[in-house]
């Protein structure tokens, strides 16, 4: 017999994705009271050590620099290029595992499913959820929901207006548009491949299928270590009704291609073997929830700068054929945006469920659009986004209309404050004393003052650096000092450092990608530092960090009178310049 559990929280995440995590450990570190359901063992959803795929994102796998996605999403790498070297797929589980549990305010529910949603007058009462392994069932009241279940699952339940398939070109004046049809891309199912430097026979699996060159045109088979994403299936069928049916096909699919990359031909694979396979396809779309924005291609190749701006993505639109791996079409088309790209706020609530927020794949987007903003990385700032607005809901008592009509730049301004990027928005917050302050430094670059550590913005954009940077010339220590007006209680102090925009970074198991990397502290984030508060010319320690390796840092301390603050940069871990993006001082 099930046992039934009354549960409740202010906010309730559904789907532990990476945008999910970043929804909920938002929404947590906000204030509100947060619980987290995920029907996997792991968090992670396609990045995790079930599905690997890597977390990519705005920056376009490097070939757009200083587009990385900042906030939540970049701690969360940063801590894994630190303690995971190794490229241990796990460890990844468990830096997002760790993360939940860290938060007093977050509670977590894995292997816990959301089955049917309670709606009263538009707005979601409560949840019901079910572990089958421990035979418990849920009931989860809230007052905020938060879909990023990839599939729309909650949405779907609650009765909100979804989109599935591909908007014809009229629609919405969208020129790429392939439909209108119920069309989607596929899934795929990957492999981790290593040489073991001796020759290995691959026996296939008696369901794998047949492939020759001549069945996988414009799908080239090199580089065998990290499977291939056109291994791709299920387009063409209802991707979350025939999800069993379509993990079958694509394990015959790649088995099959495996073999003929192994026993079909001169691949150059006599020594590799299958090292690992996933069993759990990565799926790429099915339900969109339609919000009061429906995000669509014109929006991204004109890169409309929202008002309701919360967050950004910039991967090329990559719409696949439904056909996959059948198709005789190229496996994917790129449609590059000119730059990055806003999503507004507005495109991440329902328009029909009052207390509905979505993040990820299943956000309110066009087919065209979904098939930029569906990456990994894209959808947990999203994440973020919406988990910070739902805790503001919370204290503002509003709605997400509301919050969006109401409150939009007190919500830009906390997640400019926490480190999320917003296209083009400058930090304007009149607690930070900072703001006030004049700036000087040991040795400085030009274009790189001290003055640019309180210039409102956290990365470099329009050559413009926006970045304090010592002289390398000159030998650490080197240090920044904040002159204040006049003397004031100082008890927070925010730093933003360098973490490396200039290349990428995530977690991978293709070697060729990872070779653009540094696995480990990024050279260039300051290391070991201290703080100093000055008062009539007399300075005393308050802060001594060592070996950080993380983009941004708040120190709380004993509020203490000061009419100067200075950082003093003994060793960076790596890089011959300090390098200070940006620094808040709050009473």
């Amino acid at each position: 017999m099930a046992d039934t559990h009354a549960l409740s929280a202010e906010v309730v995440v559904v789907g532990g994705g990476l945008s999910g995590v970043c929804a909920a450990l938002a929404a947590a570190r906000r204030g509100a009271d947060t619980i987290l359901v995920h029907d996997r063992p792991m968090l992670g959803g396609n990045t995790s050590s079930e599905i690997r795929v890597h977390a990519g994102g705005a920056d376009c796998s490097g070939a757009r620099p200083q587009c990385r996605e900042s906030g939540i999403v970049d701690e969360i790498r940063l801590e894994d290029a630190a303690r995971n070297p190794q490229r241990c797929a796990q460890m990844w589980d468990l830096i997002l595992y760790e993360k939940c549990l860290e938060e007093d305010n977050l509670t977590l529910y894995l292997n816990t499913t959301c089955v049917t949603v309670e709606t009263q007058n538009g707005t979601i009462v409560q949840i019901e959820a079910a572990r089958e392994s421990t035979e418990d069932h849920f009931t989860i009241k809230g007052r905020f929901f938060i879909d990023c279940t990839g599939d729309g699952r909650l949405a779907a339940e609650a009765g909100a207006d979804c989109r599935i398939g591909r908007e014809g070109p009229d629609e919405f004046d969208e020129p790429h548009a392939q439909g209108p049809d119920c069309k989607t891309m596929g899934a795929s199912l990957m492999w981790v491949a290593e040489n073991v430097g001796v020759p290995v026979p691959f026996t296939p699996p008696s369901f794998a299928h047949t492939f020759s060159d001549d069945d996988l045109p414009d799908r080239g088979h090199g580089g065998f270590d990290h499977g291939y994403w056109w291994v791709e299936y299920g387009g063409e069928l209802d991707t979350i009704k025939d999800k069993e049916e379509i993990r079958d096909e694509l394990m015959a699919c790649m088995m099959g291609v495996w073999d003929h990359i192994k026993n079909g031909g001169r691949h150059g694979a006599d020594n590799w073997v299958l090292k690992w396979f996933g069993w759990v396809p990565g799926h790429r779309e099915s339900r969109r929830v339609v919000g009061e924005h429906v995000l669509t291609e014109n929006d991204l190749m004109e890169a409309v700068l929202f008002e309701d701006r919360v967050a950004h993505g910039g991967w090329p639109m990559d719409t696949h054929p439904p056909g996959g791996i059948y198709s005789t079409e190229p496996p994917a088309t790129f449609l590059r945006t000119p730059d990055i790209y806003s999503i507004p706020l507005r495109a991440l609530y329902s328009k029909d469920i009052a207390n509905l927020f979505m993040a990820g794949r299943c956000a309110s987007s066009t087919h065209m659009a979904m098939s930029s903003t569906r990456l990994a990385a894209t959808g947990a700032a999203m994440g973020q986004a919406v988990g910070t607005a739902a805790a503001m809901c919370c204290t503002r008592d509003c709605t997400p209309h509301d919050l969006a009509a109401k409150h939009m730049a007190e919500l830009q301004q906390q997640l400019l404050k926490d480190d999320q990027y917003i296209i083009d928005l400058p930090a304007d917050d009149p607690a930070d004393l900072a703001c006030k302050a004049t700036a000087t430094a040991s040795s400085q670059l030009a274009a790189s003052e001290a003055a640019k550590v309180i210039d409102g913005f956290t990365r470099s954009r329009h050559e413009d650096t926006h970045q304090w940077v010592s002289d390398p010339a000159q030998a650490m220590p080197q240090w920044i000092e904040l002159r204040l007006p006049a003397a004031a209680e100082i008890g927070e102090i925010h730093l933003t450092f360098d973490s490396g925009y200039s290349r990428p970074l995530t977690l991978t198991e293709s070697d060729s990608f990872n070779a653009r990397m540094i696995r480990g502290p990024q050279p260039e984030t300051v290391a070991d530092y201290v703080i100093e508060f000055g008062k009539d010319g007399e300075y005393t320690e308050i802060v001594r960090e060592t070996g950080n390796y993380l983009r941004k840092l708040v120190h709380l301390v004993e509020p203490t009178e000061a009419d100067a603050v200075r950082i003093t940069v003994s060793r960076t871990n790596g890089d011959p310049s300090a390098r200070i993006y940006e620094v808040r001082l709050y009473a």
